[in-house]
């Protein structure tokens, strides 16, 4: 019964950790979406978040305790400038009413720079996880479902609402992607 118990609590709270960490990629695919992305793209980008959202996860169990007070501040500190970067840009981009060169997201650079972006909060659990001794298989595949899942959705709600925001969308999505920077760094 006890042991029960505990593997239903173990489950719960992968379950939620899973969910939470798809919510950064949801809200991460609406900024991105909110810049115009095509159906295939959608699926491409979440493919590799999901992706992203196994291996990192994976990697951080498999590095163990001793770094995770060293790299856990460092990664999401690292995440943070990027979409203050990323998000800076795309604001300025579309405030200048030129084009400007900006990660294109339909490239596997930009794809890989967004995947990693949204994901690098998966390693730091991964890291938690691993001196819990986590059911490592269970726990990367929930992330992985979770972070695909979350950014499919994310991207295709940010997608119609560009619809609706016509030239305006590109900086709405700049915005979101910036207050996540910032709250990556604090």
């Amino acid at each position: 019964m006890l042991e029960m118990s505990v593997a239903t609590g173990q489950l719960l709270t992968i379950l939620v950790m899973a969910a939470a960490l798809g919510m950064d990629a949801f809200s991460l695919g609406v900024g991105i979406g909110l810049r115009g992305v095509r159906i295939r793209d959608v699926l491409k980008l979440s493919a590799i978040i999901a992706l992203f959202h196994v291996l990192m996860p994976l990697a951080g169990m498999a590095t163990g305790q001793y770094v995770s007070g060293l790299l856990g501040g460092v990664a999401t500190s690292v995440a943070g400038g990027l979409l203050l970067l990323l998000g800076g840009h795309m604001v300025y981009s579309s405030l200048k009413g030129e084009v400007v060169d900006t990660i294109d997201h339909r490239t596997i650079w930009g794809m890989l720079v967004f995947a990693f972006s949204v994901s690098i909060d998966s390693f730091s659990v991964g890291v938690s996880l691993g001196m819990f001794s986590a059911h490592r298989l269970l726990t990367v595949m929930m992330f992985g479902f979770f972070g695909g899942l979350m950014s499919v959705l994310g991207l295709m709600l940010g997608r119609k609402i560009s619809r609706s925001l016509g030239g305006y969308g590109e900086a709405f999505g700049g915005v979101i992607l910036f207050a996540f920077g910032l709250l990556f760094l604090f």
